[in-house]
């Protein structure tokens, strides 16, 4: 297991991590969420060894890493440009570490094709191990980068957006093989990623980053349903929030009287997620909002509608195309758009979620 204890780290004076503290499980897929500038990479680079922090001690299986350089820390880098030899076949770059690791180098041919091609074929590329790097496809160098650090037994492999250069397809499969593959190795992977979906789909645990500092870790479900803060409803990606003034049960936004179930008096914003949001639904005590339509976006198994708010801007309303035929909406007309109040989630001032313990067992 890893423990990070008060890391910091500065460029130019100006904060990149700010005393930031984590525990990684062992045998755990670990994702790390964050919008450009979080500090996600960074944090990456520190526990690799390839940027030293200003302050904090990082611990792998109770022994600090500092001034130990990085071929010496027992970890795994995957990057996403994959940084293969391009000179070499598949074979000579994955037996490559195993060849000229600092420590306990392999010497034995046999020993070095018999690691190569296990790993080959748990990536799937033992059809390729002859190829040229310059005749791969994208998905394939990125198995090529993933076996080249994994053949040398990494305690904890590091993937800084591994998938992020790749097409939507390949993106998808190679999201599925990746837990296959740390499930079948029983490595400890950290993975890396600005797209929320791809964290919350891959991760045992989400920590979402930002401004150097941790927001919050938990399960994915736990992060999608009730997201600390609003800076965290924004990351995932999945939240419309509304600026007002909480009173008692109800919450004031712009010359819209919502319900809530539950005590408002504390709130600043008033979060509900898309797709809890139905439109021309007349449902008694539903909270709602009559607002213009501009436009639908067709996503395969779900269609994302745009309203104006009644400030600025504009929220969005998502239907699951296995809920029923897709509506069609005019352009320019309104429309109600409704939800349960006990769908909503509030935020304080400060923008932290409002510690509602019976709300809170309700939703978990």
């Amino acid at each position: 297991m890893m423990e990070i204890k008060g890391l910091k780290k500065s460029f130019a004076g100006k904060l990149a991590i700010s005393d930031l503290s984590l525990f990684i499980e062992d045998n755990e897929y670990l994702t790390l969420l964050g919008p450009s500038g979080s500090g996600k990479s960074t944090l990456l680079r520190l526990i690799a060894g390839l940027e030293q922090p200003d302050g904090g001690t990082i611990y792998l299986d109770g022994e600090t890493l500092d001034n130990r350089p990085a071929h010496q820390r027992s970890l795994g880098f995957v990057q996403q440009k994959y940084a293969l030899f391009p000179h070499m076949t598949v074979f000579e770059n994955v037996a490559f570490g195993l060849k000229y690791r600092q420590d306990n180098p392999l010497e034995d041919s046999g020993e070095i094709h018999k690691n190569v091609r296990n790993m080959l074929d748990l990536v799937g590329l033992s059809d390729l191990e002859n190829r040229r790097v310059g005749q791969l496809s994208g998905g394939q160098k990125q198995r090529v980068s993933l076996a080249r650090t994994l053949v040398c037994q990494p305690k904890i492999c590091l993937l800084d957006e591994p998938l992020g250069a790749l097409d939507a397809n390949l993106r998808e499969r190679m999201a599925i093989e990746l837990r296959r593959i740390r499930e079948a190795l029983q490595v400890t992977f950290l993975h890396v990623t600005g797209n929320e979906t791809e964290a919350l789909a891959m991760g045992d645990r989400v920590v979402v980053l930002n401004k150097g500092q941790i927001c919050q870790i938990d399960k994915p479900s736990k992060v999608f349903a009730t997201p600390s803060s609003t800076e965290v409803a924004r990351f995932v990606n999945a939240y419309n929030l509304f600026p007002g003034e909480g009173q008692e049960s109800r919450f004031s936004y712009y010359h819209h009287e919502l319900p809530y179930a539950g005590d408002a008096s504390r709130a600043c914003y008033y979060g509900i997620r898309y797709d809890q949001m139905k439109i021309s639904a007349d449902k008694a005590g539903a909270a709602c909002l009559t607002a213009k339509f501009i436009t639908s976006e067709f996503e395969g198994a779900r269609i994302k509608y745009f309203f104006e708010r009644p400030d600025t801007g504009v929220f969005e309303a998502e239907m699951h195309l296995g809920e029923g035929d897709p509506m069609i909406l005019v352009q320019g007309e309104e429309y109600r758009v409704s939800w349960s109040p006990e769908d909503a989630l509030l935020f304080d001032i400060s923008g932290s979620i409002m510690n509602d313990s019976n709300r809170t067992e309700a939703l978990q």
